[in-house]
């Protein structure tokens, strides 16, 4: 089965580079040109599966490609990404027929989502349509889903419960801290059901204003608001068959809770300016770091969807509490920077070792991986060694007094410590927003909202 073909238009050399090689690892065939002029020619002479371009550049800017391309292929997807959040541009581009738009310092998993959402969807169409030969479910995806790592009592136990759950239609709830792979899980759970040859499409909810974010899910009519010139597909529709992870459920505005509690008691979704209901056929999942409870006791999620999405609750431990796991870990991700080496326990040192397995990955299994992956990057020789980690590792392992931060001395609320965590990347980084949410392994509009919620700015100091 021939791979996809990708399409990049930038004119920055340094870009088309990170995402070439970010997509052909994941499976891709992708092509770079470094214009708006370059990308129609490529687009005329042969077919691609998917576009991504910079919304900012000289001849043609990325709405003008966006045209450009869907009258040379209507349904070809095309991804839309620029350096600063515009949500004039962000909505410019929906409405003119982009699938997504993305802020190109997006973390890479975020990318990769909305990717393998459009891909699924250009699948999606090409089956129904009768034209060109079906494709089965990208292979990555069915790999991805069996590298969840764990040995210990309560990833077993969770293991145990993906595997009774799966063949199931039940719609799940995954709580877990940011960082813990609620994404993954919620894969592992599709492939091994009964909709593993049909699509798995995931949304961030946190990541679109509400406005965009009704349009992704549930698509729109034409005419149904200024700049809307055609019928766009939901992502629901796309999911069709499959399986639809709704992340960060917990960042939804009460008007999509509405809509979504209609998804779920109903069965069929109305698409913006739409008045004829279309039946789907989806098992939902969804995925919060939050307490939904609170939320609910707060005001702030109804009762109803809660109580209609927390069928069956899955509870994703912190890697804090799951240390047995850390090595193993550490060694899978130093396999995935360093494929050439045989035998990668020889790579780092014990003393390393030991300040990865007392550090309290406030990150989680996501800031652990990055974190190997930047210090195996920096570091000098084969051998990671404690002066190859950043320096925040062997600080934030212990707090004042020697004592271990979830050990000894008075106990702090899990808000207490993603607040001083934040601070304490902030500081180390200058500041430098981009960089502090690679570090956090958040992405950057995330970050924005936890700095408005805790009131943060360069002025704030950790207590002693």
């Amino acid at each position: 089965m021939a791979a996809e073909r990708i399409l990049i238009v930038d004119d920055e050399e340094s870009m088309c580079q990170y995402l070439t090689i970010m997509l052909q690892k994941e499976g891709f065939e992708v092509v770079a040109v470094r214009s708006g002029v370059d990308a129609l020619r490529e687009a005329k002479a042969r077919k691609f599966d998917l576009a991504i371009s910079d919304v900012k550049m000289r001849e043609l800017d990325g709405i003008q490609v966006l045209s450009g391309l869907k009258a040379i292929d209507p349904d070809m997807p095309v991804i839309i990404m620029a350096a600063y959040a515009s949500q004039k541009t962000a909505i410019d581009a929906v409405n003119k027929g982009a699938f997504h738009y993305l802020i190109k310092h997006a973390k890479n998993d975020e990318i990769k989502m909305v990717v393998n959402n459009a891909i699924q969807m250009r699948r999606a169409r090409t089956d129904s349509s009768g034209s060109g030969t079906p494709r089965a479910p990208y292979k990555r995806d069915a790999g991805d889903a069996k590298m969840i790592i764990g040995k210990g009592h309560g990833m077993q136990k969770l293991f145990e419960m993906v595997e009774k759950i799966a063949p199931t239609d039940s719609t799940i709830l995954i709580h877990g801290e940011s960082g813990t792979g609620k994404e993954l899980v919620a894969r592992a759970i599709h492939f091994r059901s009964g909709r593993a040859g049909a699509a798995f499409v995931s949304i961030n909810c946190g990541a679109l204003p509400e406005s965009l974010l009704e349009s992704e899910l549930f698509g729109h009519v034409k005419g149904s608001f200024t700049g809307a010139i055609r019928d766009k597909e939901g992502l629901f529709k796309v999911a069709t068959g499959g399986t639809f992870l709704l992340d960060e459920i917990g960042e939804t505005s009460p008007a999509i809770q509405v809509k979504l509690l209609r998804v779920l008691q109903e069965k069929e979704i109305i698409p913006v300016g739409g008045t004829s209901p279309i039946k789907i056929d989806v098992r939902v999942i969804a995925a919060t770091n939050r307490d939904l409870e609170q939320e609910v006791a707060h005001g702030n999620f109804r009762a109803d969807l809660f109580y209609r999405l927390n069928v069956i609750p899955l509870l994703l431990p912190p890697l804090r509490d799951r240390r047995e796991d850390i090595p193993l870990l550490v060694y899978h991700f130093l396999r995935k920077c360093k494929p050439d080496t045989k035998d990668v326990t020889q790579s780092i040192t014990k003393d390393a070792m030991q300040i990865l397995v007392d550090y309290d990955w406030p990150g989680n299994v996501r800031e652990l991986e990055n974190i190997i992956e930047r210090s195996v990057i920096l570091q000098g020789g084969n051998l990671l060694d404690v002066n190859d980690l950043p320096e925040i590792l062997t600080r934030r392992t212990t707090a004042a007094g020697g004592k271990k931060l979830f050990e000894g001395g008075p106990k702090v609320t899990l808000e207490e410590l993603e607040k001083e965590y934040l601070v304490t990347v902030l500081n180390e980084t200058g500041w430098q927003k981009k960089k502090a949410s690679s570090i956090l392994g958040i992405n950057a509009s995330t970050l924005y909202r936890k700095i408005q919620r805790y009131g943060l700015d360069k002025g704030t100091v950790l207590h002693d």
